[in-house]
């Protein structure tokens, strides 16, 4: 007989491997099936890690270089060892990886190691061995979107994936896409000595994201040595011995040009990945992007099978698939799982910093929502001066007729982390005043977060 499961999560990225651990805890018998040698999906792996490890070493480089005589640190010969940066990055993913191990072991969750594919409802195969679930959850996650003309090696013309291996500064990076992966690598290998241009179909960067908070980024980076070419189109790439020629024309046509690079990124988005799960063999539904078709309850149409993060409709979010993660185990133990979409944050990790939460002074317009903003700059902040950190502002948006919060946007040192206290405040439907009239530390960077939430009214004190 086979061995049989109360659940199999197929993928053990952040929304299968917390989903795994949440069902085990709530007294589930649970497997995880992953393929790669090591457990945390491409986030952990190949993605958000690895990558913080590099924004974080090449920040240290720059600053070393550029910043410490402010401070009165006075360096001679900064140098780079990149072999040694990489080894580092290597070190923090082993580290991370090795800690999803030991939380499978703490909670008694089965690693099923190999490819998963669904043979039927309640049955998942893999490496040969056939397994029964009363619950199987799709999270396999996503990879990078292709582009037509333009060939993926991982040496020459990299996803993500190979942007975090190189093993030279390249002279000239050429980035394909002006949203978040593109401009954290490409802020990666700029602070390190690389000449860095960013192509972008669209005439703003980051699409998505608050305008103004874009326009500002854009500014921000321009300074810092990033080369943008918006309303631009890469139609073809030819490979040679001396780097990548590509072929660029106007997004609204036009003649093309030609523009030569070391190393071309590749980095337009991803796109869901389903492929060799049997998916169309048992009947489930996918949406018009390629996407697992659920339910408000992560369900497919197909009994017994649910789907989460990447692969499903919504933001491709690690944190977002963690929180359906745990929702769905709740639900499969009888709870009342739930994910508010409204409350999910956005980070780019670039120095400074963006953070996003709820809706866009756009969104809002576009729903007829009268709204209120309140906006304060880090320039007139005592932390920030202190850390040599002025750069950008917070803006946070509420209703017009009930002060609620309805979003907020960031750019800035550490918003990232700020962004976490209107998070909270949109899930607990707090107002405006109600971040202003909380005492905030002195001097803390978060004092511009109390500061714009008493510009909504009017009455910052500090400007």
């Amino acid at each position: 007989m086979p061995e049989s499961f109360d659940v199999i999560v197929i993928g053990a990225g952040p929304g299968g491997y917390v989903c795994a651990i949440r069902a085990a805890q709530l007294g589930m018998k649970v497997a995880c099936v992953e393929k790669r040698a090591t457990l945390g999906g491409t986030c952990l792996n190949v993605g958000c890690i690895p990558s913080k490890a590099l924004l974080q070493s090449s920040e240290n480089f720059e600053e070393a270089k550029h910043k410490f005589a402010e401070h009165g640190v006075l360096l001679e010969g900064v140098k780079l060892d990149l072999a040694r940066m990489q080894a580092r990055k290597g070190e923090v993913v082993s580290a991370n990886v090795k800690g999803v191990e030991f939380l499978f072991r703490k909670n008694k969750v089965t690693w099923l190691k190999g490819a998963g594919r669904i043979v039927s409802p309640g049955k998942v195969e893999v490496a040969g061995e056939t397994y029964e679930a009363k619950h199987i959850v799709i999270a396999t996650g996503s990879e990078s979107t292709p582009l037509r003309g333009v060939e993926v090696d991982e040496t020459q013309i990299v996803t993500s994936t190979g942007a975090l291996e190189l093993e030279k500064v390249p002279g000239h990076l050429v980035v394909i896409g002006g949203g978040v992966i593109g401009l954290e690598l490409g802020s990666v290998w700029r602070r390190l000595g690389a000449e860095v241009t960013v192509i972008e179909f669209l005439d703003r960067l980051v699409p998505g994201m608050d305008n103004e908070v874009a326009k500002q980024l854009e500014r921000t980076l321009a300074k810092q040595g990033l080369k943008f070419r918006l309303k631009s189109k890469v139609t073809g790439a030819t490979k040679g011995a001396d780097g990548v020629t590509l072929t660029v024309e106007p997004a609204a046509g036009g003649a093309a040009e030609q523009i030569k690079a070391d190393v071309v990124l590749l980095a337009i988005g991803r796109r869901p990945h389903t492929e060799g799960l049997g998916l169309a063999e048992v009947g489930v539904e996918l949406d018009e992007r390629g996407r697992v078709r659920t339910d408000a309850h992560f369900a497919t149409n197909v009994p017994g099978i649910y789907a989460i993060g990447d692969v499903i409709a919504g933001a491709m979010l690690a944190h977002k698939a963690e929180d359906e993660g745990v929702a769905l185990a709740e639900i499969l133990a009888g709870q009342a799982g739930h994910v508010n979409y409204a409350a999910i944050p956005g980070v780019i990790y670039t120095w400074p910093e963006v953070a996003s939460v709820g809706a866009t002074e756009e969104e809002l317009k576009a729903a007829g929502i009268a709204y209120k903003a309140g906006k304060f700059p880090f320039t007139a902040n005592g932390r920030a001066r202190a850390m040599g950190d002025v750069e950008g502002f917070v803006k946070i948006l509420a209703d017009a007729k009930t002060d609620r919060v309805l979003g907020a946007h960031m750019l800035g040192p550490d918003v990232g982390t700020l962004i976490a206290e209107i998070s909270l405040a949109i899930e607990f439907g707090a107002s405006a005043e109600d971040v202003a009239r909380t005492c905030h530390a002195h001097p803390t960077l978060n004092e511009v977060v109390k500061e714009a939430a008493l510009a909504v009214e009017g009455r910052a004190l500090h400007i």
